[in-house]
């Protein structure tokens, strides 16, 4: 029965959903001028999908799903690991708090 509830149009798109509410937070973060902890937020939201690549089925993936899930997964934590190191060796410049 738990398996059904994936099959929905709306239980599909949790693991976005998820990664979605964590990016849209980072860029909450950015607007408010606090861009090096958006940043991070927005880092995070691409380790939380890699994350959830490795854990959930291709079906259950939903809208992360784009490649393999090893290629999936490795895109996006590499992707999120570079997005947190720029953010957090950027010292300086007019944004800096």
């Amino acid at each position: 029965m738990p398996e059904q509830r994936w099959r929905s149009g709306p239980g599909k798109h949790l693991p976005f959903a998820l990664v979605l509410g964590v990016g849209v937070l980072g860029l909450v973060r950015i607007f408010q001028y606090h861009w090096r902890q958006g940043a991070v937020l927005l880092g995070l939201s691409l380790l939380v999908a890699a994350v959830l690549r490795i854990l959930v089925t291709d079906e259950q993936a939903g809208l992360i799903k784009i490649r393999g899930r090893g290629m999936d997964a490795f895109l996006y934590s590499t992707l999120g690991i570079v997005v947190i190191a720029v953010a957090l060796t950027i010292t300086g410049g007019p944004l800096s708090r």
